[in-house]
């Protein structure tokens, strides 16, 4: 029998004996996989056509009608530091979308010539900073830990953004990223206006607490409106190149981030939750970098690391490791990383997670001794 097909037998044994003889003998496994489809399930139901689609279209436009020396007067590597960075840390705040979610719009604008550092600080913060978020926390986990997180998210996100630029110099930026070199599409200024401000509204609206039938029209009459834009203002070439941008940031993001949430979801079953209330119990180094490691490897939609924190409180944990698990979970998860090592390449993947992982950890090591 030759190599190829020895191969093929063993592909052939190893998905037999997972399907078949795995699940009979281990209940864990069972159970995992349930809770990755559930969770694969919960997230395409809740996020992708409210969040994840339209977030897509709007990465999709950046790329094709954002003239890029705007992009660079913003947040190019030579823009002011304290414009782009201040830019990029707070832009995310009205729009309700979670690590995942924040993806398509991080790789627009890093696409369009956005300076690794502030492309990173907008990938942070975008999640952590969210306004719906921000109310929510102090509601529920109280004010204390609600303004810190606010606070503390800025000014991580800035510092990892910072730690970033200064790793990885700008010069070496020389990648796929910056092929297009043509201007943004000729549409007049008004129009780019409303059409982005629809598109961005739907993200918005879909992240506001009110009734579910007047957030579904809303949102479905800003997409009549994205439409109407679109056929009887873009010209027919415009909108099939809009069309073709967004399709090549969906091949790039979907496929990994769907097959991130299942794996998020399948480890979920096997964390010892008693193991983890006991680490984390106290303020110490060890508790805030378990915290931000769970935090970070996690997948928690829009504002579900709430409810799931002030369970986890109720059970003993203290308020250092909460932040520090505020701060990472919300902008890191195993489907965003996944994803960003497309955009970004391995190494500079990894680096971005430890570096959110150790600020983190100080983060939340810093508000647990002061309160």
């Amino acid at each position: 029998m030759e190599k190829k097909e020895w191969k093929i037998l063993a592909w052939i044994i190893g998905i037999f004996g997972v399907f078949y003889f795995v699940p009979y003998g281990a209940e864990w496994f069972n159970n995992s996989v349930v809770s990755g489809v559930n969770l694969l399930n919960d997230y395409a139901k809740q996020h992708v056509l409210t969040c994840l689609v339209p977030a897509l279209f709007i990465a999709g436009a950046i790329g094709v009608f954002i003239k890029k020396d705007k992009v660079l007067k913003y947040m190019g590597a030579d823009a002011k530091k304290y414009i782009s960075y201040g830019i990029a840390s707070v832009s995310g705040a009205i729009l309700a979308v979670c690590s995942c979610t924040i993806l398509p719009l991080f790789a627009g604008i890093r696409k369009r010539g956005a300076g690794l550092g502030p492309a990173i600080t907008f990938l942070f913060s975008g999640p952590a900073i969210n306004i719906a978020a921000m109310f929510l926390t102090i509601s529920v986990l109280g004010f204390q830990i609600g303004i810190a997180r606010i606070i503390l998210a800025v000014i991580l996100s800035i510092l990892v953004g910072v730690s970033m630029s200064l790793i990885f110099r700008e010069k070496t930026e020389k990648g796929k990223l910056f092929l297009q070199e043509e201007e943004g599409a000729n549409v007049s200024g008004k129009m780019m206006f409303l059409f982005f401000a629809m598109m961005i509204g739907i993200l918005i609206v879909n992240g506001l607490q009110m009734d579910k039938t007047i957030k579904y029209v809303l949102m479905g009459t800003l997409t009549l409106g994205v439409v109407g834009v679109t056929v009887f203002k873009f010209a027919k070439e415009v909108r099939n190149q809009w069309i073709e941008e967004t399709w090549n940031f969906s091949k790039l993001i979907l496929p990994l981030l769907f097959a991130g949430v299942f794996v998020a979801g399948f480890i979920m079953p096997l964390l010892p939750e008693t193991i983890i209330t006991n680490l984390v119990g106290q303020n110490t180094v060890l508790g805030n970098l378990v915290a931000s490691i769970f935090g970070a490897f996690m997948y928690f939609s829009t504002l579900t690391e709430i409810p799931i924190l002030q369970a986890l409180i109720a059970k003993g944990m203290h308020s250092g490791p909460a932040l520090a698990l505020l701060l990472a979970g919300p902008s890191l998860s195993l489907p965003n990383m996944l994803v960003v090592r497309g955009v970004l390449g391995t190494k500079k993947t990894l680096v971005y997670v430890g570096l959110v992982i150790v600020y983190a950890t100080i983060g939340g090591l810093v508000f647990g001794s002061l309160i």
